[in-house]
């Protein structure tokens, strides 16, 4: 591959802001010269890209996607090929997503299923959590065999019983095995089991609408469930990241830890941030478009949780992106809002809304950028190879117009659903140009890349100490 030169724009990191040019050689940066020195103006290259008055930006990381997600009887819209694609499309140029065991099989068999959906299909670099849906004695030592394979990050549940649900002594030893093999221990914490009998309650009493599955997936009990989920780690000596935050109350939680010293982290996704209840009480089954888990909550949280990104209690924003059609999937619930596929789409979308927080006041640049680009390459083993920009690291790079204005919109966006979960909100700041390790593969509004360009990462063990 021929050099590749970015010239004259404000190079963000999660460290600094300089206005730097930026050479590329093949895959890779290899250096990075104030803009009009000596060294950068003896800089050439056989492609040369104007970044004038625009952001040089690390590629995003989404270090929580669903592609091809089977649940409740059907399975997530995007496949890796159309959600990767839409990632590029909105400047994030990794995913993370989540490969599954089913109950009775293996470890190796869900990530071997997860390989074979991805391989060859992704337009960005992908690498894979493991959600454990069977804590066995032959699964806690297929852990270590995952961990030094590049697997390093491991998820359970305390919600959905019978599907993934893990009870609290499969959870101790989980995590008891994390703490001895380096992986890290992610956790949907919200306690199922009562979750479900408010959930059969509601239904008895006829309480049928989108609205409900709010109502029944408490905030206290997502308090609550975290609150065992930090203790069972305390007991174990493992870190623990808590998934989809989206509860004052829980992150009062994580602060109390985190407070004390405990190695627990926090990730919350945009539609915390955005969206609330309100959007779940959308009439005429409008709501369906906005059930995910955990729930939209009211409005009052949001301002808590820009409070906890600003404080650092929150390390990470995700987009949970597990996306279902209204059409024939969301109304698969009419009538009983249990039978709502969980999810929404978001992938394309994080990156822009959180530099219109940055618009906003309620974040600065580089934290934008820590939350979104360094902090996931850190806490899931990818840095320094992704999440920065820095001679050695992959030239996974965005060419970001700080003053373009977009409308979100379904008609317009790339992912594969039918409709927007922020329809109609305009937002500041687009991504102009793309390149996935030194390739562009989206430029003023062309989308150059191809399936396969994906490359799978195999990652360290979680960089995060308290």
């Amino acid at each position: 591959m021929s050099r590749t030169l970015i010239r004259g724009g404000l190079v963000i990191t999660a460290a600094e802001e300089v206005h730097a040019d930026v050479l590329i050689d093949g895959e890779q940066v290899v250096a990075l010269a104030a803009t009009g020195s000596t060294v950068a103006e003896g800089w050439t290259a056989g492609t040369v890209i104007d970044a004038t008055g625009k952001y040089v930006i690390p590629g995003g990381i989404d270090a929580h996607t669903h592609m091809e997600l089977p649940f409740g009887g059907t399975a997530a819209s995007d496949t890796f090929e159309t959600g990767s694609r839409a990632a590029a499309w909105g400047g994030t140029t990794t995913i993370v997503d989540f490969a599954v065991q089913s109950v009775g099989e293996s470890l190796r068999g869900g990530l071997d299923t997860w390989q074979a959906k991805a391989e060859g299909n992704c337009a960005v670099d992908y690498a894979f959590h493991m959600i454990m849906s069977d804590v066995t004695e032959s699964s806690l030592k297929e852990m270590d065999l995952l961990v030094d394979e590049g697997v390093t990050s491991f998820k359970l549940f305390m919600a959905y019983p019978g599907v993934f649900y893990s009870d609290d002594g499969k959870i101790l030893r989980a995590m008891q095995r994390g703490a001895a093999n380096g992986g890290l221990v992610m956790m949907h914490a919200e306690n199922g089991i009562a979750i479900d009998v408010l959930v059969e309650q509601a239904l008895a009493a006829g309480r049928t609408d989108p609205r409900y599955h709010g109502e029944v997936r408490r905030e206290l009990l997502e308090a609550e469930a975290t609150h065992r989920a930090i203790k069972l780690a305390e007991v174990a000596g493992s870190p623990l990241y808590v998934v989809h935050v989206s509860a004052a109350s829980a992150l009062a939680e994580l602060a109390q830890a985190r407070d004390r010293g405990l190695n627990v982290f926090g990730e919350t996704c945009p539609q915390y941030l955005f969206l609330s209840t309100d959007n779940l009480a959308e009439p005429d089954f409008e709501g369906s478009k906005y059930v995910c888990s955990t729930p939209l909550r009211p409005k009052e949280h949001q301002a808590e949780l820009w409070k906890g990104l600003r404080t650092n209690d929150l390390q990470v924003v995700s987009t949970d992106h597990c996306p279902f059609c209204f059409s024939g999937q969301k109304e698969l619930g009419r009538g009983d809002f249990s039978k709502i596929p969980n999810g929404l789409p978001g992938v394309e979308n994080r990156m822009d809304l959180l530099h219109q927080a940055v618009v906003d006041g309620h974040i600065s640049r580089r934290r934008w950028i820590e939350i979104a680009c360094a902090t996931p390459a850190r806490m899931f083993g990818l840095y320094p190879r992704k999440g920065t920009i820095a001679p050695g690291a992959d030239a996974d790079i965005v060419i970001y117009d700080p003053n373009a204005t977009q409308v979100i919109s379904a008609e317009t966006h790339h992912m594969n659903v039918d409709y927007s979960a922020y329809e109609g909100k305009q937002v500041t700041g687009k991504s102009e140009t793309v390149l996935s390790r030194g390739t562009v593969i989206i430029d003023q509004d062309r989308y150059l890349g191809r399936a396969g360009h994906g490359r799978y990462q195999t990652r360290e063990t979680c960089q995060y100490l308290i």
